[in-house]
């Protein structure tokens, strides 16, 4: 039987960098999902003040195996 995958798109965001905006993404996923089998940062945006950017952001497929 083959394996089944189901993917949630959710955004992160970080004052430091887009990869702690896509980690903070995956781990809140991992409070509510197991089984995470990877992620797929599809986009990444800032939110610029004051000619600096002041947050990181990333819009991240996760993928999770589903439960039998």
């Amino acid at each position: 039987m083959a394996d089944v995958v189901k993917v949630i798109t959710l955004i992160g965001s970080s004052p430091e960098s887009f990869a702690k905006a896509a980690d903070a993404a995956v781990q809140e996923a991992a409070k509510t999902l197991r089984g995470i089998t990877g992620a797929h940062v599809v986009s990444m945006s800032a939110k610029v003040e004051s000619d600096r950017i002041t947050e990181y952001r990333t819009t991240v497929d996760v993928a999770f195996a589903l439960e039998r």
